[in-house]
């Protein structure tokens, strides 16, 4: 009779998740094995080998997990029903949320953890990297439908106009983890949508 191995003694789904709220918590540069192996419920270093190979695939895991759940908050730009500013709002108001939300590490973990990178994982940084832009590709295209559809002028710059939503974006985390509430945050969104209003004026015929 062929002798199979022992069934792993923990749930590889919920040793993904607590290992991603330590690296959301603590950047992936911060995070050791050892603390890894613990919050996944003390399993042996031979465990965590098996099931994941190395600290760095286990963090690819877990960029996956956090942008097919915690990161959905931004697909809302690519929704074509929306209007596109009604998309680009969506997005800023749900991201402002998500980040401050006590429930969870406050901020973005793919900005979070980047900031938190040096130049030894440089690989990592790069992950995080491929990520944010697959997220700024997202808002120029819809900059560029709004002008497409004539909720912009042809004259917009869109990278300029890209750099500007994205920079904000990015500044929430900060903000989240430096206390500020998802009210101020939110009344900062509401100014930020005015430019875009500013912007909304239709080329002369």
């Amino acid at each position: 009779m062929v002798k199979t191995g022992r069934p792993r003694a923990f749930s590889r789904d919920k040793a993904i998740f607590d290992a991603m709220m330590l690296f959301w918590e603590q950047g992936f540069e911060s995070t050791s094995l050892s603390q890894l192996r613990e919050v996944m419920g003390n399993i042996s270093a031979g465990s965590f080998y098996t099931a994941f190979e190395s600290k760095e695939k286990l963090f690819k895991e877990v960029i996956d997990l956090y942008t097919s759940t915690y990161g959905r908050v931004m697909l809302s730009l690519k929704d074509s029903s929306l209007a596109p500013s009604k998309a680009i709002e969506l997005a800023l108001r749900q991201s402002a949320k998500m980040q401050t939300d006590g429930c969870h590490p406050l901020g973005c973990l793919t900005v979070i953890s980047a900031s938190t990178c040096s130049l030894e994982h440089i690989h990592i940084r790069e992950m995080l990297k491929e990520e944010r832009d697959l997220v700024r590709s997202w808002m120029s295209k819809c900059i560029r439908r709004a002008i497409d559809q004539g909720e912009l002028s042809s004259s917009t710059d869109i990278d300029m106009l890209t750099t500007f939503f994205i920079s904000f974006l990015h500044g929430i985390s900060i903000q989240a983890r430096d206390g500020v509430q998802l009210e101020a945050i939110d009344a900062a969104i509401t100014q930020i949508m005015s430019i875009w209003d500013a912007l909304s004026i239709k080329d002369d015929d």
